[in-house]
């Protein structure tokens, strides 16, 4: 009997996976409990016959039958502790569409959360201070944008003022998102460079979403990194920008 509960929880760990990924291969599942394939494939025959809709695509892996909806899935108290503190580090962050939108979440989950589990939470939240740089006044409201214009390779016109005060407009491809000194910088391809450039979120002074959409760039975010350090490495007398 013992052994029954680690398996229940792995597979209630499985519909949690399937209900947040597109596609999901045995092997993910294997990697991340530490199980082998064949106890995968087994797992996947006792979700199917417990009334889980399933889909197998071969070559490919698992999905959820298309318009399935799952009950809610409940938290421990340690996850609902973690999205409070989450909650509060992100209502520091700088940019206001990212904390909106965090906060219109961070609702709709605590609505699902048990009337024991709730009165704690709203302890933690008093008890919560998450301290960052609060001298710098800057800020920007674009991120949420930005990163639906990134998932949807969705062109974007944008107003920008340098930190040299030098005003310009650009069109974008989206690429990926930065932290960095508590700042988002946004990495992108700009068609008037002809190059990938990086701009920081706080001096973008608007942005536009086009009906135009651009082809994926061929790379990832980690080949980018090493692409542009290659080309550090080679200039090393030319002082960034």
């Amino acid at each position: 009997m013992a052994e029954d509960k680690p398996r229940l929880a792995r597979l209630t760990a499985i519909i949690t996976q399937l209900q947040s990924k597109n596609i999901l291969t045995a092997r993910n599942i294997a990697e991340k409990h530490g199980v082998s394939i064949r106890t995968v494939y087994r797992d996947i025959r006792t979700l199917e016959k417990s009334g889980i809709p399933i889909v197998t695509e071969e070559g490919k892996g698992y999905s959820l039958m298309e318009g399935y909806k799952l009950p809610p899935v409940m938290f421990t108290e340690q996850e609902a502790n973690a999205l409070i503190t989450a909650a509060e580090i992100i209502a520091k962050n700088k940019d206001q569409s990212l904390a909106e939108q965090y906060n219109s979440a961070i609702e709709k989950i605590k609505s699902v959360l048990k009337y024991s589990q709730k009165d704690k939470t709203e302890l933690l939240s008093e008890r919560l201070q998450i301290r960052t740089n609060v001298t710098s006044e800057k800020t920007s409201n674009y991120l949420i944008q930005l990163q639906s214009a990134i998932t949807n390779y969705q062109l974007i016109q944008l107003e920008y003022l340098s930190l040299q005060k030098k005003k310009s407009q650009r069109k974008i491809e989206p690429f990926a998102l930065l932290h960095t000194q508590d700042n988002w910088v946004l990495i992108a391809h700009c068609r008037l460079r002809k190059d990938f450039r990086a701009f920081r979120l706080d001096c973008i002074q608007h942005i536009s979403s086009l009906s135009e959409y651009f082809e994926p760039h061929k790379m990832t975010l980690q080949e980018y990194f090493e692409h542009k350090r290659k080309i550090w490495e080679s200039t090393p007398d030319i002082p960034l920008t």
